[in-house]
């Protein structure tokens, strides 16, 4: 008898669209739109924070080029019209040239420290999104619980699980939700913060081996 119950149990289809986009509630639905957001986040900064953006070779093979050229007017001119992060460093240290080496140096680091702040400004709401979801998911995971709980004192104390079945699935669903989106988000949060402070830390070398014709002997 039991073991046919539990064939039978296992006959049963279980339809996964219902049970994780429909039964979830409305947390459920505001985690799946987070998580639309987060996989959007995500492409949008791998595609902006990649070595082409921060440290393009053939850009640095031109500076190197004008440099070794002396036609720092032209550099000048280059590194503003150019977007990426190499250009952006030694156009500030181009800009205060006729300060001294020193102040090249200065005005490349506070350049540097501003654009890098930048990147990981951006990639901060992965982060906010990671720590965020679960939360969320306990909070729908709460919400499914009371659900069950007042239905059951409705009925007076007396178990019914198919009447029990739909809160309790709110609760597990949306915890699962949160989970899956939280995973994700703080691991892209963790490569990408690592690769903007390796390729911005090797761009600011470069931008530095750069500028040292300037310096004094």
């Amino acid at each position: 008898m039991l073991a046919a119950a539990v064939i039978a149990a296992a006959e049963v289809e279980i339809n996964y669209f219902k049970v994780l986009m429909v039964d979830c509630g409305t947390i459920g639905w505001i985690l799946w739109a987070m998580s639309i957001l987060t996989v959007a986040i995500i492409v949008q900064y791998f595609i902006a924070i990649r070595r082409e953006n921060i440290l393009p070779a053939t850009v640095l093979d031109q500076i190197r080029e004008l440099f070794d050229e002396k036609q720092y007017g032209e550099a000048i001119e280059m590194t503003a019209a150019e977007p990426s992060f190499l250009s952006y460093v030694v156009h500030a240290g181009l800009s205060d040239a006729s300060h001294g080496y020193p102040a090249m140096e200065r005005a490349m680091e506070e350049a540097a420290e501003e654009r890098t702040t930048k990147f990981l400004r951006q990639i901060e709401w992965l982060n906010l999104i990671g720590n965020i979801s679960p939360m969320l998911g306990l909070f729908g995971t709460v919400w499914g619980m009371i659900l069950a709980f007042q239905t059951l004192a409705a009925l007076g104390g007396k178990a019914d699980a198919s009447k029990l079945s739909g809160s309790i699935g709110i609760a597990l669903v949306t915890t699962l939700l949160g989970l899956a989106i939280a995973i994700p988000a703080l691991a892209v949060y963790a490569v990408m913060r690592n690769r903007v402070d390796a390729l911005t830390s090797e761009a600011m070398v470069a931008g530095q081996d750069l500028i040292s014709t300037f310096r004094p002997a």
